[in-house]
């Protein structure tokens, strides 16, 4: 969806995490007029934070548990005669996804929603929440030894030793010498320590430094290896979790603590 866009990282910040970054990617969209039994059963299904109601042309609104348990729920009101646009918060706030997250955390304080639905030139592409920000560690420098190994194309499952630079649970920084396209799939394993199974996660490369596009044709410009950014893609929680921990460690204590 969004593996061959986020490419505008900021260049005077590598450290930049950006919204595109850290959101859940996907936004599941419904009318106005279905009922809050059909909405809750889409959102245990679909295992989003929230839903987009898309009510008229120009009239938004979020559905979420909390609306479900406070509107409904708890004022005796049976489900299957709510409309879910009569329970919905309004207004929605909505981000770009290029934007640096600390934009999205001002927004989510100046308008008092833990909640913000992400796009790409004003199409919805996914959720950002108050949760996702608490729980993201900022991005940790590091000096990992890994492979990466492209998925499909030419020199598929081919693995070459790279050095990762920067991590986080939601992507990493790396230093490699295998000429990785933006949109490229791919598969990074490294270790957090001698004494923890090694990890293999699922990637998309955002952006190469070293790249330029020359006529519709995409070559080297530097003569050293570039940085490269991969965002992770289907990370698991226990994954996810061993990388917090492991950046939460190697933080300095006035931030691992904020």
């Amino acid at each position: 969806m969004l593996e061959k866009d986020i490419q505008r990282l900021r260049g005077e910040d590598p450290q930049t995490i950006l919204v595109g970054h850290m959101m859940t990617p996907g936004v599941v969209q419904i009318p106005g007029d279905i009922s809050v039994t059909e909405a809750a059963s889409l959102l245990e299904r679909e295992r989003m934070p929230c839903l987009l109601v898309k009510d008229t042309e120009w009239r938004f609104g979020l559905m979420t548990p909390t609306d479900i348990v406070k509107k409904v729920v708890a004022q005796g009101l049976e489900p299957d005669d709510v409309e879910v646009r009569t329970i919905m918060t309004r207004p929605v706030q909505f981000i770009e996804y290029d934007r640096a997250i600390d934009e999205a955390s001002t927004l989510m304080m100046s308008s008092g929603t833990p909640i913000l639905i992400v796009t790409k030139e004003n199409q919805p592409v996914g959720v950002l929440t108050a949760r996702d920000l608490v729980l993201s560690p900022k991005r940790c420098v590091a000096n990992i030894s890994a492979t990466v190994s492209m998925l499909e194309g030419e020199g598929a499952g081919t693995a070459h030793q790279s050095t990762i630079t920067q991590l986080s649970h939601a992507g990493a920084s790396l230093i490699s010498s295998a000429l990785l396209l933006p949109g490229a799939r791919v598969i990074l394993g490294f270790s957090l320590s001698e004494t923890m199974s090694p990890l293999t996660i699922r990637g998309t490369v955002l952006n190469n430094a070293g790249l330029e596009a020359v006529s519709g044709v995409t070559r080297p410009i530097l003569s050293t290896p570039p940085a490269v950014e991969i965002q992770f893609l289907d990370l698991s929680p226990a994954d996810q979790s061993r990388i917090k921990a492991w950046v939460l460690g190697q933080l300095p204590p006035s931030l691992s603590s904020s």
